[in-house]
């Protein structure tokens, strides 16, 4: 089975990196690849684009949370090499949606699962989900969700 576009755009995108000698590019670039290879090992599965994009978007998730850490301890340097990693990252990730998108995605996965109050959560999430996996935050999604159950 062929190599999925996302990972072929890595290994692309890692061999550009070494041409440029852009160490940081570089060093971003292999993680992602590494971890990616690490699902093919353990799994023996060929990740598809989706996964890839599930494994990138929790590499961002993890270098945010670092950087929360380091500016909390006073790492500024630390922080900014983090927050250099999460563009890399994200130059890998789809479009992300806008804020109107995601309120109408809301709206049709509540009217779908017939959605009334926070014992529902979970089934509009678990709707929600797929629809904006890696092209929006999903701690920003759930806040949004619990918002408007509480409205209704």
């Amino acid at each position: 089975m062929p190599d999925s576009a996302l990972k072929q755009q890595l290994t692309n995108a890692m061999k550009d990196a070494m041409r440029a000698k852009d160490k940081l590019r570089l060093g971003t670039v292999r993680l992602a690849l590494a971890e990616v290879k690490k699902i093919e090992v353990d799994e023996r599965i060929e990740p598809d684009d989706t996964r890839i994009t599930a494994v990138l978007e929790k590499m961002i998730k993890q270098r945010r949370e670092s950087v929360k850490q380091y500016e909390a301890g006073d790492r500024q340097d630390l922080a900014d090499q983090e927050t250099a990693e999460i563009a890399v990252l994200q130059d890998f990730m789809p479009q992300q949606l806008s804020t109107e998108e995601v309120d109408a995605i809301i709206k049709s996965a509540m009217e779908d699962t017939g959605a009334s109050s926070m014992a529902d959560m979970g089934k509009v999430m678990a709707a929600v989900r797929p629809a904006v996996l890696g092209r929006a935050d999903m701690a920003a999604i759930s806040q949004q969700i619990k918002q408007q159950l509480s409205q209704s």
